[in-house]
């Protein structure tokens, strides 16, 4: 199901440029109404379910519903997003709760390894990229005709 707004709780991250569920959404799906200074989803059909907007929401405005597979009636699962950690809260129909904490980030801001800090061992040449034409120095891949 597509993430949507809570109209009570959204402040329009106080009516800044850009909100944050505009800044983070991968689709370009949420924006702002400039009459309400409320941000809404613009085009639920073709929103991912990602929870980008939903982890980054300051008010904790946004929300999506699960699917019954997934969080079947009656559950719910609520990230609340900290400087260092997001917190996923799971109710379960029954009434039980867990709780997950994971890291947003592992290493500052801007300080990202591309390597991710393992030795680089990819031979740009070798076979391992057989299915890229210049990992074989053919001017395209071939195909059976």
């Amino acid at each position: 199901m597509p993430s949507f707004v809570n109209p009570e709780k959204c402040d329009g991250c106080k009516a800044l440029d850009k909100t944050a569920c505009q800044y983070i959404c991968p689709n370009d799906l949420m924006v702002l109404n400039a009459d309400t200074m409320k941000a809404y989803n613009r085009e639920p059909d073709m929103c991912w379910e990602c929870y980008n907007c939903v982890k980054i929401c300051p008010t904790q405005a946004v929300d999506v519903r699960g699917y019954a597979d997934f969080v079947p009636m009656g559950a719910s699962v609520v990230p609340l997003r900290s400087t260092d950690s997001i917190m996923w809260t799971v109710k379960f129909r029954n009434g039980t709760l867990k709780r997950f904490k994971f890291p947003i980030r592992t290493t500052p801001e801007g300080k990202a390894e591309p390597s991710g800090g393992f030795a680089e061992t990819a031979d740009l040449q070798g076979l391992a990229l057989s299915a890229e034409p210049e990992a074989l120095g053919l001017p395209e891949v071939w195909t059976r005709k």
